[in-house]
């Protein structure tokens, strides 16, 4: 069997040359980053060295976190040589949840031949300790239970520097849980006050902000203040300053915004930042202004704002429009765009879709939820029940002549149902390419009708002659009507 030959990268530091980085294969043989290359070469005497290219690996981080910013998060920075701050706050649900983002982000580095540990956290702290010492790919973090996630990592989690670690060693402190309980001032004098701060900023005590890259293709706008503002008022004027400097260059690059990040730094460092979606490309700006002034209640003034960006994080081409033989002001279209983004400032994006069809034999899998402006492809020619049971239920005491013919009686949820009219079947095989399980599985359905005018659509498992296909049960999967 042959192995990989060992590989590592070399930099010069001072008169000598230390390892930079190394493969697994090398990592196994006992090598490791900060080692002398001399060192290095006498333990493996057949090792592979290539020259490190730290500027080209910055480099590299901060395409990709150009990348994210444009297709993830507005809040993407580059975090130390070796990895990205991602702030997923409001944003995973366009992707299916944090684990499902989590994943497809892992398959992105893969296609470029990268691997990659993730951490989702409370604090930008201690999603750093979980990425660098889990043992985990993927690590994410119960919300408000950061502290408990992290107090099993050893201290050099917390990004401590050489001095600080020698003192936690001197003292025989080895784990986070270690620094928790101590009192704040012996700890400072002990090892530092940066110390403390990292503690604090792991944990949530002390915020940690992330200076996000900033897409300079983005349409932008900023208003820095003559003095610090704090009342509602004043916010909402500036909201209104921001959008009607925005609109203009959107206008003359030919854009409509998708998405408006704003962000209002206050006298005391921290920032306040709000997201809003829109459902259509816009710059209307009454539309713009009002969709902000919906977040506005989230934006802590604190001692005061001194200065305020708006960025268009997202944009799509909006060229003219033809005017509508109407005498009303307003397109159909643009009232709908307008009324979802509305309703989407009040009770969240995720609260307001329409079901959709997805491109699929099983029924269950057919309907999914799409944007409420997105155009509907059309449904199956066989008629379909308007809404499916959450999970088929089992049918008992079913009479039917086998293989091709409806049930003539069933009973279902305790009461007992005669057959008058059906019609059927149509077969639906198993996506042998989604689940193992369903290579052989067959459906046979039914719409059928009682007695007292009940319309229901019914299946069997199985094609009454391969006993692979199915156990030949019946199972009510939906009502007509």
């Amino acid at each position: 069997m042959a192995f990989e030959q060992p590989t590592v990268l070399a930099a010069q530091a001072g008169q000598k040359q230390l390892v930079f980085a190394v493969c697994p294969a090398a990592l196994a043989l006992g090598l490791s980053p900060g080692m002398a290359l001399t060192q290095a070469r006498a333990l493996i005497p057949d090792l592979r060295v290539r020259p490190a290219d730290p500027a080209g690996d910055i480099g590299l981080l901060a395409r990709l976190a150009l990348h994210a910013a444009r297709k993830w998060t507005p809040t993407a920075s580059v975090c130390d040589s070796d990895g990205l701050w991602l702030d997923l706050t409001g944003t995973t649900h366009l992707f299916g949840g944090e684990e499902r983002f989590c994943r497809r982000l892992l398959s992105f580095l893969r296609r470029f031949g990268l691997t990659g540990r993730i951490a989702i956290a409370d604090t930008p702290g201690a999603a750093h300790a979980l990425a660098r010492f889990g043992s985990k790919a993927i690590e994410i973090s119960v919300a408000g239970q950061a502290t408990q996630a992290i107090a099993r990592l050893p201290v050099d989690a917390l990004r401590l520097e050489d001095a600080a670690l020698a003192a936690c060693r001197r003292f025989g402190i080895e784990r986070i849980a270690d620094l928790l309980p101590m009192p704040r001032a012996p700890l400072a004098r002990r090892l530092g006050r940066d110390a403390v701060k990292r503690l604090d900023q792991a944990i949530g005590r002390i915020a940690e902000p992330i200076a996000p890259v900033v897409d300079e293709q983005a349409p932008a706008a900023e208003l820095r203040l003559l003095e610090p503002i704090s009342t509602p008022d004043a916010i909402a004027q500036v909201i209104e300053d921001l959008v009607t400097n925005l609109v203009p260059e959107l206008r003359a690059r030919g854009l409509g915004a998708r998405g408006l990040e704003m962000t209002m730094l206050r006298v005391d460092g921290d920032e306040q930042r709000i997201v809003v979606g829109i459902a259509a490309a816009s710059r209307d700006t009454r539309h713009l202004v009002r969709l902000l002034h919906l977040r506005m209640e989230k934006i802590d003034p604190g001692l005061g704002i001194e200065v305020a960006r708006l960025r268009a994080v997202r944009s799509e081409p909006l060229g003219a429009k033809p005017l509508s033989s109407s005498l009303l002001d307003d397109q159909p279209g643009e009232e709908i765009a307008q009324l979802v983004d509305q309703l989407a400032g009040r009770v969240g994006e995720p609260a307001i879709f329409k079901t959709g069809e997805r491109e699929t034999d099983v029924p269950e899998r057919s309907v999914e939820r799409i944007s409420p402006l997105t155009e509907s492809h059309g449904w199956p020619a066989w008629k379909r029940p308007a809404r499916l049971l959450r999970r088929p239920e089992p049918l008992s005491n079913v009479i039917a002549l086998l293989p091709d013919s409806p049930p003539r009686r069933f009973s279902w949820r305790g009461h007992v149902h005669d057959v008058v009219a059906g019609d059927g079947p149509e077969r639906i095989h198993g996506e042998w390419w989604v689940r193992d399980g369903e290579v052989w599985a067959v459906r046979d359905y039914f719409r059928v009708e009682d007695r007292a005018g009940g319309r229901f659509w019914l299946f069997r498992r199985g094609d009454g002659v391969e006993d692979s296909t199915g156990d030949l049960s019946w199972w009510m999967h939906g009502a007509f009507g």
